[in-house]
């Protein structure tokens, strides 16, 4: 199985409109090392120079580096690139329908006085609310219906994913980085960021671990047009626990109905966005100002890798 060969290119730009004194951000903007995804190079450039800068790994395993800037800046760039290959890892028929009982996977993951295997341990972390998911018996009502008795945990999940795929609509003006899961189910449109913590609320309320995955997703261009620098996307999608398939985890993206392979790279996983959004922290002075976001996601063996800055305003994203 042939690996696919990518060059991502990941710009972030403020512009304060007035000086920042002081800044600290946090940034997961460097990709995980799987068995199916390997790491060649990455790097991040950032503008102004920081005055100091850690790299290391969070509490969940992933990249992350924190910087501080005490020194007055108006504008802040930040730079991610890397090449990384993914190697096919198709979930089959064969391993969704041998996937244990979702029953059985919750009786594992419930707390008894027994000591749990270690792989349980890890994933009780995803069982939980978290900021930007909750626990509610509507979430657990809307998922029902994909988990009747006795269906394997990752054949009631991929049926749980279609559906969220059939009844919400795509659309980037309905909902915030904050608007309740609850507000999106009955609202039933959103992005990706919401269908993922939407099916993650699902799961967890029926006593499943699932836990968020970012990353990105390579979009393609028409039939004849060249490939737009910054119009790929950011993307989010999911992870459920399923003890003895494989890793124990299993993808799933709601937002396109299908099961991730070579055209999703990932970056971070967590339990919501909150835990790896790809910059965070505080600044002090400054003018309100929304980041100008631009990611191009380039397969290498397709074609040479296009020279290109920030663009002048942000892409419409088409997948988150």
């Amino acid at each position: 199985m042939k690996p696919v060969r990518y060059h991502v290119l990941h710009e972030t730009a403020y512009d304060y409109g007035s000086a920042v004194s002081l800044s600290q951000q946090q940034l997961h903007l460097s990709p995980r090392s799987l068995p199916w995804q390997e790491v060649h190079s990455q790097q991040v450039d950032i503008e102004p120079t920081p005055t100091w800068r850690r790299d290391g790994e969070d509490a969940f395993g992933n990249p992350v580096s924190w910087v501080a800037f005490h020194a007055p800046h108006e504008r802040l760039l930040i730079r991610s690139s890397m090449n990384i290959s993914v190697v096919p890892h198709p979930a089959d028929e064969a391993l969704l329908l041998a996937s244990l009982p979702w029953e059985k996977v919750r009786e594992r993951l419930a707390y008894d006085a027994t000591v749990p295997e270690p792989e349980d341990l890890d994933a009780a972390r995803f069982l939980f609310e978290s900021p930007h998911v909750r626990i509610k018996h509507e979430l657990a009502d809307y998922a029902a219906d994909c988990f009747p008795p006795g269906t394997p945990v990752l054949e009631g999940t991929r049926c749980l994913m279609a559906k969220i795929f059939d009844e919400f609509e795509f659309d980037p003006e309905a909902t915030t980085v904050s608007t309740p899961v609850l507000e999106v189910l009955e609202n039933k449109r959103g992005v990706c960021q919401d269908f993922a913590h939407l099916m993650i609320a699902c799961l967890r309320a029926l006593g499943l671990a699932a836990r968020y995955v970012s990353g990105y997703l390579l979009t393609r261009p028409p039939p004849g047009k060249p490939r737009l620098i910054g119009a790929d996307a950011s993307h989010a999608w999911v992870s459920v626990y399923a003890p003895g398939s494989g890793d124990h985890w299993v993808d799933f993206d709601p937002t396109n109905n299908l099961l991730p392979d070579t055209e999703h790279i990932t970056l971070a996983v967590g339990r919501d966005f909150s835990d790896i959004s790809p910059l965070r922290g505080i600044i002090l002075g400054g003018g309100s100002a929304e980041p100008e976001v631009a990611v191009t996601v380039v397969p290498l063996d397709e074609e040479a890798l296009p020279e290109g800055l920030l663009l002048d305003r942000p892409p419409r994203a088409t997948a988150s």
